[in-house]
């Protein structure tokens, strides 16, 4: 098992030797008991990384270690507290609200998904928590880093890794 070390009042992500800039939610970073859906906070605290989603044409499969899946239309992840389904997967359309993870940015052409309020989910306490693309502004409570950057580490990253924010 490997740490990845979010260090949010330097807004650093370190990991393995290496050490780049990320960003963090519009609302800095909260005690996860704290977190709430739709606050903007980045909750702190030790996340399994689960696995990777790829957009197809935006970026190549090489060397990931982690288990991974192509993006495809109509995939969302629930982001309604009344969802049965909510911080789980989905696809759209659907009665419930629920974020794309096809986006018209390119936040989302490498989605590492964390084990963020999933074990099970907790209904309002912050859904979709990734791992994904810098777009130059605060994320609604991700973390995110340049595409460079993502590509260097991406091969590295193993199950068993977990992102430690602090």
């Amino acid at each position: 098992m490997t740490v990845i070390r979010v260090d949010s009042a330097a807004g650093r992500l370190r990991f393995d030797g290496m050490d780049m800039a990320c960003t963090l939610g519009r609302s800095g970073v909260c005690a996860a008991d704290r977190k709430q859906e739709g606050d903007g906070c980045t909750p702190a605290g030790s996340w399994p990384v689960r696995g990777v989603l790829l957009r197809p044409g935006r970026v190549e499969a090489n060397g990931i270690g982690l288990p991974w899946r192509w993006v495809r239309e109509g995939d969302g992840w629930s982001d309604d507290p009344a969802d049965p389904a909510y911080n789980r997967p989905v696809h759209l359309p659907r009665a419930f609200s629920a974020e794309s993870l096809l986006r018209d940015d390119d936040a989302y052409d490498v989605i590492v998904v964390l084990g963020h309020n999933d074990a099970p989910p907790v209904p309002g306490r912050g859904s979709a928590i990734f791992f994904h693309l810098s777009e130059g502004r605060p994320t609604a409570g991700c973390i995110a880093v340049d595409k460079h950057d993502m590509l260097k580490l991406l091969p590295m990253l193993a199950p068993g890794d977990i992102m430690e924010i602090a």
